[in-house]
């Protein structure tokens, strides 16, 4: 075991020698370099906790243990098991259809379902998160404290994008609670602690560190934080501790192929919580911005056929009524920049419009025609849009690309009837593909409907030649056609060599 002590004795008896021989030299700079080496391994030390009994004594008092109760509803009586194929399953077949026909409906029951589920105290007058999955559809949502104390607490709201629920309690006393830390400050390899119920088992600690950072799932406001530190369920809601007692995440969710952890856990990260937890503290719900685009990730070969430098941006493929339409958005439009803030893809885009504030005035540069504009758009509640445009939420899917082997025909009034389509309706179908084409490979299927391509309408075969010839004149390698399928709107990169 190193001794710093011993290190002080060591260098005063070099300094005491007489002059060294080469040898003697030699075997002191080995020394000094075994010393510094040791001092090295001692400091790397200091940085590894040597125990978190302190942390977990100090942050347990505010971790809570969830039980709900919700009313189920059971059929009054064991239904009859009768083996498949015997002679009295007919017979018990005509009694209950019997049953049914006298107006004797099947009695049923109401029996009481538990779950269990962790949370956390985030301010002394009795403010609780934990996971809207915990809580959801409960009738009875009762508080267990470290100290054993239980209070029955009431629900302030929801968010199920990111399955947060705040919660509160009445409590005489100030309640000991935790605060949050900014998650953007966590690094990958930062230790880190969880508490919470795994199984039941009240106030459980396990520890790990941070395994990745802006993990997504299945979301579009994610941003999980990855742990090895052991999660079950039961922890669902419960905190994720840094070294200095702050939540830097809410333990949401596990990767197991067997229910139990494998050392892949997921914790939203604390600075979108934080975002969730003042709108639900202030409005009961949350309250996100809404830009009014349908928008697709800009590929490689996208980005070719509109002459962007790089693939990165969100690509415009619809614009409902709403903010970006009144704002003179175009579909084909590519925005680079929303509020001062690069756009690298679609799941960025999403994340930062539902973090601006409702009815802000944000400039949003958009690439068009080979040249920047910058549009003023006044934002809209995505709430009230997903209520009221239901099909315009944004964040689509990339799409296949490339071309040919279309057979194209001009749209009939037949057809528009065939294809479900508005009288008004204009464009091309696609009557065949060759399943052997590009086409076919990026996804095109006979029936859809060709409206633009080179962001310009076509209403012909002749005006879809007219187009893939000037992508070849102006030295492109695919063009980009717009094609509708039941309504929905696709761009689609084909190539033109």
């Amino acid at each position: 075991m190193y001794d710093p002590k011993q290190e002080t004795k060591v260098a005063v008896a070099v300094r005491d020698h007489a002059p060294l021989r080469p040898i003697h030299a030699l075997a002191a700079l080995m020394l000094g370099l075994v010393l510094l080496l040791a001092q090295a391994i001692a400091a790397h030390a200091r940085d590894m906790p040597g125990s978190f009994a302190d942390l977990a004594e100090s942050v347990s008092p505010a971790v809570v243990n969830i039980t709900t109760s919700t009313n189920v509803s059971m059929p009054g009586g064991p239904a009859p098991i009768v083996p498949e194929g015997s002679p009295l399953e007919d017979f018990f077949e005509d009694f209950m259809e019997r049953q049914q026909e006298q107006g004797r409906p099947e009695q049923r029951r109401q029996r009481r379902s538990n779950a269990l589920g962790s949370g956390f105290v985030i301010s002394e007058d009795g403010f609780i998160v934990t996971n809207n999955h915990v809580i959801e559809q409960a009738d009875e949502i009762q508080i267990e404290f470290f100290s054993g104390e239980e209070l029955v607490a009431k629900v302030i709201g929801t968010d199920p994008n990111t399955d947060i629920a705040l919660l509160k309690v009445e409590s005489d006393e100030p309640l000991p609670f935790v605060q949050f830390a900014d998650s953007d400050v966590a690094r990958v390899g930062d230790w880190v602690m969880a508490v919470g119920n795994p199984l039941g088992q009240g106030f459980s600690v396990s520890t790990g560190i941070v395994s990745a950072r802006n993990r997504a799932l299945s979301g579009s406001y994610d941003d999980y934080i990855q742990t090895d530190a052991a999660i079950n369920r039961g922890n669902s809601g419960g905190p994720l501790f840094n070294m200095d007692g702050d939540v830097i995440g809410v333990n949401t969710a596990i990767l197991s192929p067997n229910g139990g952890s494998i050392g892949i856990g997921f914790s939203m990260a604390s600075n979108v919580v934080t975002r969730v937890v003042d709108q639900l503290q202030e409005f009961g719900e949350t309250r996100r911005g809404w830009l009014g685009v349908r928008i697709q990730d800009v590929t490689d070969d996208v980005a070719e056929a509109l002459g962007l430098a790089a693939a990165s941006g969100a690509l415009v493929t619809d614009v409902p009524p709403g903010p970006s339409a009144d704002a003179g958005v175009q579909a084909g439009d590519v925005i680079i920049t929303f509020d001062g803030s690069e756009v690298e893809d679609t799941r960025e885009l999403v994340r930062i419009v539902g973090n601006t504030e409702v009815g802000k005035a944000v400039r949003v540069v958009v690439f068009r025609e080979g040249a920047t504009q910058t549009l003023l758009v006044t934002l809209g509640r995505r709430e009230e849009a997903e209520r009221t445009f239901p099909a315009s939420a944004p964040a689509d899917e990339p799409i296949q690309e490339e071309i040919m082997g279309l057979t194209v025909s001009e749209l009939s009034e037949e057809l528009r009837e065939q294809l479900g389509l508005a009288s008004g309706a204009e464009g091309l179908v696609v009557a065949d593909i060759d399943e052997t084409s590009e086409a076919f490979e990026k996804g095109l299927r006979a029936g859809d409907l060709i409206t633009e391509a080179g962001q310009q309408k076509v209403g012909s075969p002749s005006d879809l030649e007219e187009q893939i010839e000037a992508a070849r004149e102006a030295g492109r390698k695919s063009i980009l056609l717009l094609v509708r399928r039941d309504g929905e709107p696709r761009f689609v990169a084909l190539s033109v060599g």
